[in-house]
């Protein structure tokens, strides 16, 4: 039998303890640029009525970006918070910096927008966005260091880095006697990649969490879009173009979405929370996660994700039957 799942689990070697779940807040772009595009646009009473539901079913941390919205995520995400009563302290902050075509010495130039569209809450976890500066990893890293010692943010993490960009930033950090705290990447059964490229393996040993973003693969994971494959032409984002969510993609991901049916009927649970379960138990506390959410009724969904346990028998058969997907 897996382990329960404990409430609380630390970030790589820092202070920091957080749910198993967090709320990713990319949708909360407003629709603004390339990025805010992907999704419909929230209102302000949808986005405080999303964030009610995370902080009800047990979710005390919630990840944004610059790059989300052009910095609309985390207005919105400050407002909606503070409109629910929330105060600093009492949720954990991860934000990232957007790095592409930019130098280190952006990082400093742009914090203090960061830290007002996030007012009164600070930042927890600053995160590199992806590899894709202009300046080398440890330029980069010493740029973060700066914000740590001068208080304005509390940890560092980097996102969407390769085994080697990761322990390169490892490095660095470490010699300026600060800890590496995350990696954000894709990560879920229909892309379990992390696992033969050398990323989970790695961030094991040198103690980085794993973030998993895209948990549920885009919506994918829920099962909606293979009972109706009309959803997906017809969303307004993306996904229409994806071949993921064309007929051929369906039916390869098909058998994952079956298997997790299967499962999530033991439970009286759904696919999305088998899924999910799956991802943050798996690997101990290696790994957690952050799906998003266009609706409170989701978030009320995966929330529930730590409310059983899956059997070694169940952990067998998903893992078997996404093996393709590695």
């Amino acid at each position: 039998m897996a382990k329960e799942l404990k409430p609380l689990r630390r970030l790589g070697t820092s202070e920091l303890m957080v749910s198993p779940i967090g709320l990713g807040c990319w949708q909360f772009s407003k629709g603004r640029g390339l990025s805010g595009s992907y999704w419909g646009v929230l209102d302000d009473a949808e986005i405080e009525r999303i964030l009610a539901a995370a902080l009800a079913g047990g979710i005390d941390w919630f990840d944004t970006a610059e790059a989300y919205g052009r910095g609309e995520s985390e207005k919105a995400l400050a407002k909606g918070l503070a409109g629910l009563g929330r105060s600093p302290g009492q949720v954990l902050i991860a934000d990232k910096w957007h790095p592409v075509l930019r130098r280190a010495t952006s990082i400093a130039a742009t914090i203090g927008t960061r830290l007002r569209n996030l007012s009164p809450f600070p930042i927890d976890l600053y995160q590199i966005h992806n590899p894709l500066s202009v300046s080398s990893i440890s330029a980069q890293m010493k740029a973060m260091a700066r914000l740590v010692e001068a208080g304005k943010i509390r940890s560092i993490g980097v996102s969407n880095f390769s085994r080697g960009l990761m322990e390169k930033a490892y490095r660095s950090l470490r010699e300026l006697g600060l800890p590496l705290v995350s990696n954000q990447v894709r990560y879920s059964l229909l892309d379990r990649r992390i696992e033969t490229n050398g990323v989970l393996g790695a961030a094991k040993d040198l103690g980085i969490t794993i973030i998993a973003y895209s948990p549920l693969a885009q919506g994918l994971l829920s099962g909606r879009f293979h009972d109706d494959p009309r959803l997906a032409r017809e969303h307004r984002g993306f996904r229409k173009f994806m071949p993921a969510f064309r007929p051929g993609g369906l039916a390869r991901s098909r058998p994952v979405v079956e298997t997790l049916r299967r499962i999530a009927s033991k439970y009286g649970a759904t696919p999305a929370r088998v899924a999910i379960n799956w991802l943050i138990g798996i690997h101990g506390e290696a790994v957690v996660a952050i799906p998003g959410a266009s609706r409170a009724d989701q978030v009320e969904d995966f929330a529930a994700a730590t409310s059983f346990a899956l059997t070694d028998e169940d952990l067998d058969e998903l893992d078997r039957v996404s093996a393709p997907f590695r």
